[in-house]
């Protein structure tokens, strides 16, 4: 049956996460498969990949291809460099000592790389977090400002309210003092008329009362005629 190596899917939606499998070219993508030989999660900087090196190997040697994204996957690991090396001690060019040699040399070389990869992307990723947060930063000081100047001019519009409130309360009161000041004044007048036209009364009286006493104390003898 002609096998392929080749990604089965599993994971959520919007968070793939797949098995490496071996399985028949014919069978449906996520369908029965021969043998998982490891995992692939593409949701990590750089890539998670576990694999069964060994059984990856035999399968390679066995002349069962791979999809693109796993070639890609068994070259990182390393695959193909093996079957190189081991190609070469079956010619005699080398012996198995010298393949794990170089194989180790190479993989030494590549771990570097990858870590190299992973410091760049962190270091990248800390630029990018730095630069976002000053951006947003700036943003915030802006809305900041924003509602600070608000906020000033509200208060600014509550003060002038309050004090044309006062003034205009103030204005009342003192209106109302001058207005009971005037017609506490205009009593005082009022009252002080009044007594003195009693006071005017009072002097009439007495004046006619003495012109009636006056009268009436003369003697008859003023008014009696001698007799002859």
């Amino acid at each position: 049956m002609p096998a392929r190596i080749r990604l089965q899917r599993r994971g959520k939606k919007g968070q793939p996460f797949y098995h490496i499998v071996v399985a028949d070219g014919r069978a449906p993508r996520d369908g029965r498969f021969i043998e998982k030989i490891g995992t692939y999660n593409p949701l990590t900087i750089p890539a998670t990949i576990e694999l069964d090196f060994e059984r990856a190997l035999h399968w390679v040697n066995c002349g069962v291809q791979p999809s693109d994204t796993v070639h890609a996957i068994l070259r990182r690991e390393g695959i193909y460099m093996k079957r190189h090396l081991m190609g070469g001690v079956q010619k005699g060019a080398f012996d198995e000592a010298e393949a794990e040699k170089r194989f180790e040399a190479w993989k030494t070389e590549k771990i570097r790389k990858i870590n190299d990869y992973k410091l760049e992307i962190l270091n990248k990723t800390k630029a990018e977090t730095k630069k976002r947060l000053e951006v947003e930063n700036k943003v915030k000081e802006a809305k900041e400002a924003v509602l600070n100047e608000k906020r000033l001019a509200e208060l600014e519009k509550e003060r002038k309210i309050k004090e044309e409130a006062e003034a205009k309360a103030a204005a009342l009161k003192a209106e109302k003092e001058a207005k009971e000041a005037a017609e506490k004044a205009e009593a005082n007048v009022t009252t002080d008329n009044v007594e003195v036209n009693e006071d005017v009364k009072t002097t009439e009286v007495d004046e006619n009362q003495e012109t009636v006493v006056d009268q009436t104390s003369e003697t008859p003898e003023d008014n009696i005629q001698p007799a002859e």
